[in-house]
């Protein structure tokens, strides 16, 4: 049989397949980025399934439209713009994916020919260089500093051949956890302003800061080219698989409409009515903090650990909120090999090798602290301190 080149070049996540690996009940993983459970909504998700179909009978079960239930859409587009006063987002900017992760895939598919390039954090977000790599592009990737993207690198990049998008994760960004400060904000938008690139910012941890004051986008309200990309599977539920882009460029969102017409021609509009019913109907906020709390506790849980256990010469970051904590090891220490002896620990994390699209054999990695009791948190982090 022959496969195209690009599935042949497209590696499978390499996170799905460690879960596999580490789904034993005696393995304490930190390797997943799942949301803690005990944060569903579930007797309110229940309650807002009967609900909805009361309200409107056979429509939820009925085909939909592309872009989306209405009213969900003006709910995202109300929420934005009550988050950062410069935004104007109405529910024609907003079109519902199945999950964020479809944005992804759907943008890249608009955009990207075989070789156009693509300008991305390093290290950066697996699931977006995944979909990316479907259509072959040239990646440019820009080192992330901590407080945001290395602003001369970014310059240099955007001047590579046939650069079609930025993508950037500001906010608590998969996998370091990092978040932008507002200074480099404005460097990096500057710097992007007068391009004529898709510049994306995908933001699925943004509504969970557990510390410090909450910061405006780089582009979203400044560049009709930006794309904000958003989520409710970190703040209701990642099973529902509901996500969303917002942006001004209605030529690019057509285009993106058409796009998902011939791949699902639409989200689950079942999905859609129960979780604007839940929205609307519950206090979505409150629910919110009770997660940030949670994830608080876990963070600091996992921070004073590492402060404990971990030798001085192993460096970390310090999140804000979010769902990570990013490692770095001693030069010419193999992470992966590091995989390996902590399974012979019972636990498990995620190499840093994946989320670079050009290094191999790098001295970083990934913890996640937001499903695991403090407690489990502490013992997994002794063990792993025994092997670094």
């Amino acid at each position: 049989m022959q496969y195209s080149d690009s599935i042949l070049k497209t590696p499978s996540s390499f996170i799905r397949n460690i879960l596999k690996v580490t789904d034993a009940y005696d393995v304490i993983s930190f390797a997943g980025g799942l949301p803690n459970p005990i944060s569903f909504p579930i007797d309110e998700l229940k309650q807002s399934v009967n609900d909805a179909i009361d309200a409107n009978g056979a429509k939820v079960f009925q085909y939909s439209t592309t872009q989306g239930y209405l009213p969900l859409r003006q709910y995202i587009a109300d929420k934005l713009n009550n988050k950062q006063s410069n935004l104007n987002y109405t529910a024609e900017d907003v079109l519902i994916t199945t999950g964020s992760q479809q944005a992804l895939e759907l943008i890249s598919k608009v955009l990207l020919n075989k070789g156009d390039g693509v300008v991305i954090e390093e290290p950066g977000y697996l699931g977006a260089i995944q979909a990316f790599t479907l259509r072959e592009p040239s990646f440019y990737g820009v080192t992330l500093e901590t407080e945001g993207l290395n602003v001369e690198q970014f310059k240099d990049a955007l001047k590579q051949p046939n650069v079609k998008m930025v993508y950037t994760v500001p906010n608590f960004q998969n996998p370091t956890g990092l978040t932008y400060t507002k200074e480099r904000r404005e460097e990096v938008f500057e710097a992007v302003k007068d391009q004529d690139v898709i510049f994306i910012e995908d933001d699925p941890y943004g509504e969970l800061r557990f510390t410090g004051e909450h910061l405006p986008y780089i582009a979203a309200g400044k560049m009709t080219n930006s794309v904000v990309l958003g989520s409710f599977s970190k703040t209701v539920t990642p099973g529902m698989r509901l996500g969303y882009i917002l942006t001004k460029n209605h030529e690019l969102l057509n285009h993106v409409e058409t796009a998902k017409q011939a791949t699902d021609l639409h989200t689950n509009i079942f999905a859609q009515y129960i979780l604007h019913q839940y929205l609307t109907n519950n206090e979505y906020e409150a629910h919110v903090e009770k997660i940030i709390a949670l994830y608080k506790t876990q963070a600091d849980a996992m921070l004073a650990a590492m402060e404990k256990y971990f030798p001085p010469y192993v460096k970390y970051t310090k999140p804000e909120g979010g769902m990570f904590v990013w490692v770095t090891l001693p030069e010419g220490v193999n992470a992966l090999d590091k995989f390996t002896e902590a399974m012979e620990k019972k636990v498990a994390f995620v190499p840093g090798n994946p989320f670079y699209t050009d290094k191999e054999s790098v001295n970083t990695l990934r913890l996640n602290y937001t499903n695991a009791t403090p407690e489990t948190i502490e013992e997994g982090i002794k063990r792993l301190a025994e092997i670094l």
